[in-house]
């Protein structure tokens, strides 16, 4: 399918950290000021890794039990995970839901999926499940997680391409996400072409106010002055 945006659009919002995305989302996407974004506290594997920007490939997973599926079912359902995640235009950020009443019983992340994974276009995962094997993570290959687990238990996939929620969330195939050590953030299709514009005028209203509040002699008075510049500028 066609998307209003490039791979290169992608790759430029990760100059950004999260945060600074949902500030711009609040100037482009107003309506979505109160939702989008996780609103639990989220591990990173890589906290000074650059930030993430893809398409989401969706699925959940469950660890605390066994599958009851034959063997050669859950096959298949991991080689059709990895067959979707694979088929992307774009880069991608895998958000992988836990349904365990506790989520994050069993890691389905650690050495051998981010690699796996990584090699497949991801450049990283979120998920309210757990992550291990965090110094054999593969390099450049993020994983932002509820919790920290060190065994896999009975892991397997559910069910893939379906929409997803992840710690408040909502996720579905193709979404833009973006990603890092806060937390994530969904981008409408729409405006991902509109945050670059957003952000500098943000960062030039917040200039005027932080250049204020760093002088010396700074008080309230100054403060006022400083924040009608900033309503000034357009």
């Amino acid at each position: 399918m066609p998307y209003p945006f490039t791979a290169a659009d992608l790759e430029a919002l990760r100059e950004w950290d999260t945060p600074t995305i949902c500030n711009a989302l609040e100037v482009v996407a107003p309506h979505r000021r109160g939702y989008g974004f996780t609103v639990r506290p989220m591990t990173a594997v890589f906290p000074k890794l650059k930030p993430i920007c893809g398409l989401a490939r969706t699925g959940t997973q469950r660890a605390a039990f066994p599958s009851g599926r034959s063997k050669d079912a859950d096959k298949a359902t991991r080689i059709a995970w990895y067959s979707y995640v694979a088929d992307a235009e774009l880069p991608t950020v895998v958000c992988l839901q836990d349904l365990d009443d506790t989520p994050g019983v069993g890691a389905f992340w650690g050495e051998v999926n981010s690699a796996v994974h990584l090699g497949l276009g991801a450049q990283g995962v979120v998920t309210n499940g757990s992550v291990r094997d965090l110094d054999m993570f593969a390099p450049g290959f993020q994983g932002i997680a509820g919790v920290v687990n060190p065994s896999h238990a009975h892991v397997h996939i559910v069910a893939v391409n379906v929409d997803v929620t992840i710690h408040g969330m909502q996720v579905k195939n193709d979404d833009v996400v973006h990603a890092d050590l806060h937390g994530a953030v969904v981008i409408p299709h729409d405006v991902v072409t509109r945050i670059p514009a957003a952000i500098d005028l943000l960062t030039r209203k917040e200039k005027v106010i932080l250049d204020m509040a760093r002088s010396r002699g700074f008080n309230i008075e100054k403060l006022k002055q400083a924040l009608a510049q900033s309503e000034d500028i357009h």
